[in-house]
């Protein structure tokens, strides 16, 4: 069977170069006579693989020395916790609510302090950012949080929050690596790698160094301590360690595309292609508003259940794999993360062509 063209929002489509290199690595990785997923965690060989992943990174975010790379566990939803526990200082941080997951890293925040809703876009379903240019940043907030593009609904900050001099917080899980940013304005950025990077069970979090300390709540629990991986070099106890190999992998592929510049040009070229034909369609239409479109996340409808009930069926029976939109919104929806082939956008739109001449 040929590869479909998957459209999964996380865990997603991953290069197929990198697949193509581990599977030629399972048996014997680098001459060491055995795979990464049985390597110890300890070795002289895995020691290089994740120095190297880290490497990488930095090059391709250019972050600077004073920020710490931490390959983590739990995923973004432990970092809900993780977060507050460690960086509430005064006991109150300020949230700004843009999707389900803004929303969950909210409520949690609220057992370690107090979090202030200082802006949300809730009312209209999350199909915009909230203008962040002047918000009320309360004067004791520890950090301004953000989820900065909401995979679910479809929408990215195009400009970051003026946050008044207060620790800018993000969660970049769906949109990590698809083009520069400026590590330098925030304290912490962060995101689980199983959209746009590598398999699930990996979180890699960048955080400024001077946030990483001992003072934390008594009672938190040692692995959920910044500290505590910092110190080890993300290596305090088994790390995720082929789930980290693969993520080194994507990092190497993505310096061979020329980096993040050029994969923004590539990713803005492919979800044109998409968002061009919605805004012309006579049959499917987008949920965003155009200024907060996703480049990831496309969300889109027809405005009738059972068509779009319809469309999923006959999109997955012609290859394309799923495409039905998150269970909160219904509808469909396009994930093309970096790893996403222009190839497989225009031959989606192309089916989209066909379905829409014979259904309207």
């Amino acid at each position: 069977m040929s590869r479909v063209y998957n459209f999964s929002a996380g865990p997603a489509v991953l290069p197929e170069e990198v697949l193509k290199e581990a599977a030629a690595e399972m048996l014997d990785y680098n001459k060491t006579g055995m795979s990464v997923m049985e390597m110890s965690h300890r070795s002289k060989a895995y020691q290089e693989i994740i120095d190297t992943a880290e490497a990488d990174l930095r090059e391709l975010m250019n972050i600077p020395d004073n920020y710490k790379v931490l390959f983590l566990q739990g995923g973004a939803s432990q970092q809900f916790a993780m977060i507050p526990m460690n960086l509430m200082k005064h006991g109150e941080a300020d949230y700004i609510v843009t999707g389900q997951w803004a929303k969950k890293a909210y409520q949690e925040a609220q057992k370690y302090g107090k979090a202030n809703k200082i802006a949300s876009s809730e009312d209209k379903t999350f199909s915009y950012i909230p203008d962040v240019s002047n918000l009320p940043i309360s004067e004791n907030a520890d950090y301004v949080y953000i989820c900065e593009n909401n995979t679910i609904y479809g929408t990215k900050y195009k400009e970051l929050p003026d946050t008044k001099g207060k620790l800018l917080v993000s969660d970049v899980s769906s949109c990590f690596l698809s083009e520069p940013v400026d590590v330098t304005k925030y304290g912490v950025i962060y995101g689980g790698v199983q959209k746009n990077i590598g398999p699930a069970g990996v979180v890699i979090v960048i955080i400024r160094e001077d946030l990483i300390t001992d003072d934390v709540p008594e009672g938190t629990p040692t692995m959920l301590k910044y500290k505590t991986h910092a110190d080890a070099g993300s290596l305090y106890n088994t790390p995720p360690a082929y789930g980290i190999y693969i993520c080194g992998k994507v990092f190497k592929w993505l310096k061979r595309k020329g980096g993040l510049a050029a994969m923004k040009e590539y990713n803005e070229k492919k979800a044109k292609i998409l968002y061009d034909f919605l805004d012309e369609s006579r049959l499917f239409k987008g949920t965003v508003e155009k200024k907060d479109r996703s480049l990831m996340n496309v969300p889109f409808v027809t405005g009738d259940k059972e068509l779009d009930a319809k469309f999923v069926k006959e999109s997955q029976a012609a290859g394309f794999e799923n495409l039905k939109g998150h269970r909160t919104v219904g509808g469909m929806r396009a994930s093309i993360y970096n790893a996403m082939p222009i190839e497989g956008v225009e031959a989606l739109v192309a089916f989209m062509k066909k379905f829409e001449e014979e259904n309207l």
